[in-house]
């Protein structure tokens, strides 16, 4: 299989929003993970299963679900699967350009909060936050954090700290919970 033979790599083909996980985003101006199937990341069980049946994202395969989709996956890594079944959902009622469209904006809200409002603690909180929550959702953190946190009248920490609070205040309101799943009884390394 070839490196990054799908159409949108920032998606995977499991549904897990690539552009929104902490690993693509590194802090030091490096390149960050290239996605399933990239140069120097291993392809995955799931990449391979949607090659062999000629499709680049679980959703378009005529047998998904299927037992191999991680939709239903209780626990998170360092990105959520909470998503996975919602935007596979909209990617084949809105069609995957659309779908994709999407994610390139949260992505760009996304290196906003990053740039601006990260105290060097945060990035996995906002691409949680940014990843589960819905673009309007962000929009209007945005807009109240431009209006009550702008970055030249608060430090860095003060900033974040207020839009830590935004978007727990905004998460709550929609009922999700801005914390990953850990699976407790899984050995640690």
């Amino acid at each position: 299989m070839k490196a990054q033979w799908r159409t949108y790599p920032q998606y995977a083909a499991c549904g897990l929003n690539c552009a929104l996980c902490p690993m693509h985003h590194r802090d030091d101006g490096k390149p960050g993970c290239p996605g399933c199937g990239g140069a120097g990341h291993a392809t995955c069980a799931l990449t391979r299963c949607g090659a062999e049946h000629g499709v680049e994202y679980c959703f378009q395969c005529e047998d998904y679900p299927c037992p191999r989709c991680k939709a239903d996956e209780p626990y998170d890594s360092f990105i959520t699967y909470r998503s996975v079944k919602r935007d596979f959902a909209r990617a084949r009622q809105d069609g995957l350009e659309r779908y994709i469209a999407a994610l390139g904006e949260k992505e760009r809200r996304l290196r906003f909060l990053l740039a601006h409002y990260n105290d060097g603690r945060k990035k996995s909180f906002y691409c949680l936050a940014v990843n589960l929550l819905e673009l309007e959702d962000t929009d209007a953190v945005l807009s109240r954090l431009a209006r009550e946190a702008a970055p030249d009248a608060l430090t860095h920490k003060e900033r974040a700290a207020a839009a830590v609070k935004l978007f727990e205040a905004a998460a709550a309101e929609r009922g999700v919970v801005l914390k990953l799943n850990r699976n407790k009884s899984a050995p640690t390394a």
